[in-house]
């Protein structure tokens, strides 16, 4: 049963058909591993926070520069020089004390990975590179714990589920770790904060309706493109690459235009 107080702060999504209050039992119960307390961290972590997710282990080996507040709005002024777990984990309980946080201030090995996603409902992967990404992918795949990617640059964001069913497709069908370079920097590109925050509140919104709903309401395993410039949607549909190394039996000559077929309109 929801308390008095909670029903209160929680009573217009309460309200909501289909939510209810088993809805907010269910976000209250949950956990979720959020992996990356950057711009794309920063919005989604806020937004989950405020839903009344019961607990949040947060993951950076950053600290925060000034340049970050331009998009990672979580943070203050008189945070910067801070690790960004830490921070964020502050920032958080300030936001709801009812929210029980864990701050990780290092990089995962793989075996740590493994043993949190393990006790985790569900993963986003908030990370700006691609090393991180593949393992984040790898590791959920095999404990079939869902994950909600997001990325951004300059003024484009990308949106993609994973509910890692018998038959799904993974992120390394999507970018095959060993055709793709290194992901590019914002110090490099440049970033668009509204975009960031655009792709993290859509982490924070599937995550929310997988948690109270039990289901993802967007399409598993399909790869929508926003464009900032343009305020423009692209949506591709990702198949299951045959010799995936991940998800499927790998296979030497499965090509990188054989992949990028894969993604039609």
């Amino acid at each position: 049963m929801l308390t008095d107080q909670e029903f209160i702060r929680y009573q217009r999504q309460v309200s909501l058909p289909g939510f209810g209050e088993q809805g907010q039992k269910n976000l209250k119960n949950a956990q979720v591993l959020l992996i990356g307390c950057g711009g794309l961290g920063s919005a989604a972590a806020m937004y989950l926070a405020s839903a009344g997710i019961g607990r949040l282990v947060i993951v950076d080996d950053d600290a925060v520069e000034s340049s970050n507040l331009q998009r990672q709005v979580i943070y203050r002024d008189n945070d910067i020089g801070k690790d960004k777990a830490q921070a964020m984990a502050k920032q958080i309980e300030r936001l709801n004390s009812d929210c029980r946080v864990r701050a990780i201030k290092h990089r995962f090995e793989e075996t740590q990975l493994s043993l949190e996603v393990g006790v985790a409902d569900i993963v986003l992967d908030c990370t700006d590179n691609f090393m991180s990404r593949h393992l984040i992918n790898k590791v959920c795949f095999f404990s079939k714990t869902p994950l909600v990617s997001g990325a951004a640059i300059g003024w484009q964001g990308q949106f993609i589920v994973f509910n890692f069913d018998s038959h799904s497709a993974c992120y390394h069908c999507l970018y095959p770790a060993d055709e793709f370079k290194e992901s590019m920097r914002c110090s490099d590109m440049g970033i668009i904060g509204p975009v960031v925050g655009t792709i993290g509140n859509l982490q924070a919104l599937a995550t929310i309706q997988k948690i109270v709903l039990g289901e993802f309401k967007c399409t598993t395993e399909a790869l929508q493109l926003f464009d900032g410039s343009s305020m423009t949607w692209k949506n591709l549909s990702l198949n299951k690459v045959h010799g995936c190394r991940v998800c499927g039996e790998f296979d030497k000559e499965e090509s990188f235009s054989a992949t990028k077929q894969n993604l039609k309109r």
